[in-house]
């Protein structure tokens, strides 16, 4: 533990409430104005209660539920700029403290979006991302088509945002982390299987790529007694856990990082320094390493040609098993 989880503050540190919120039902409109006010009454308290705090970080799905029947429901979605982020803007700017939302985003064009939203302590919108990766065949999200931003955060932090499955592809760390992110926040809804693969990915998202992870899933039950896990995680740059919570529902965890050395670990590391040397494989004996690109996947996913050897075997390749149907938009590949 550094600082006693941010209540001495390290100089140079940014200091995290991870705040392990309750699932909330969502039956009418209303009910998301509602939960909005509430999780902004808890971002104030989280303040006040702690002033030392920097940024507070929201799960996925804390605003709208975690139903199915209610996901496609367009009078239960969100806006960008609609009264539940109006609600948690303001708060944040009340409080002078960052924060870290999840919206499910109405889509004129197509399905909806999983989209998060970080607000500073201005109440003004710093960092919009829609989720790369929709947990398939689960959720019927339409795939994030505005790559994976970085905004610059409190304590000369980097900030990416990836959202629940995005943290179980290591290639969307490794995406936020080369451009230039040192804390990479992944917020989520998992229930309890996943503890364990969620536990690790954090871990392994971390030492990876030298860079801080903070992760907050929601917590308790939903409407049918399902338990979500809440396990707030925070890692150092090598993975080590630095604060691991629990399952208690609108627990707010804290903890400290210092951006400052996940910069300082790029610049100086030799072992190790994994997210630099894999574009510049064996400098000892090549001069700058050899820069070429000797992953089969990476380039026949660029040329439009990814597929596993066992594609023809997949059992599941749409949403078609969960319920969804078969999906309205297609692209070309």
């Amino acid at each position: 533990m550094t600082g006693l989880d941010g209540l001495n503050p390290t100089p140079g540190a940014l200091v995290l409430g991870l705040v392990q919120a309750q699932v909330p039902t969502i039956r009418e409109p209303g009910d998301l104005k509602a939960t909005a006010e509430r999780l902004a009454g808890i971002v104030k308290g989280a303040k006040r209660g702690m002033p030392t705090i920097d940024l507070v970080l929201m799960p996925e799905y804390s605003i709208n539920g975690l139903d199915p029947q209610t996901w496609l429901d367009n009078a239960l979605l969100c806006d960008r700029d609609g009264p539940e982020m109006t609600v948690l803007a303001d708060a944040c700017r009340d409080a002078d403290v960052w924060g870290c939302f999840s919206i499910m985003e109405r889509n004129p064009d197509g399905a909806p979006w999983n989209s998060g939203i970080i607000i500073d302590n201005t109440g003004r919108e710093r960092l919009y991302y829609r989720k790369m990766h929709p947990w398939v065949p689960a959720e019927p999200w339409a795939p994030g088509d505005l790559g994976i931003p970085v905004c610059e955060g409190p304590s000369g932090s980097a900030l990416a945002l990836i959202i629940c499955h995005d943290g179980m592809l290591p290639e969307m760390a490794r995406e936020a982390a080369y451009k230039g992110a040192n804390v990479i926040l992944r917020t989520a809804g998992y229930t309890y299987p996943i503890r364990q693969a969620w536990q690790i990915t954090n871990q392994a998202n971390a030492f990876q790529n030298l860079a801080y992870t903070a992760s907050v899933a929601l917590a308790g039950p939903d409407q049918n007694n399902i338990w979500s896990q809440g396990e707030a995680m925070v890692c150092d740059i090598d993975g080590t856990v630095l604060v691991h919570g629990d399952g208690i529902p609108d627990r707010v965890v804290t903890a400290e990082v210092v951006p400052a050395r996940a910069d300082e670990a790029r610049r100086s590391w030799g072992v190790e320094n994994n997210i630099y040397q894999l574009g510049h494989r064996g400098y000892s004996a090549v001069e700058g390493g050899a820069r070429d690109c000797p992953y089969t996947f990476m380039r026949d996913l660029m040329g439009g040609t990814y597929r596993v050897p066992w594609e023809s075997e997949v059992g599941h390749v749409d949403g078609t098993g969960a319920g969804w149907g078969v999906p309205a938009e297609v692209r070309a590949r």
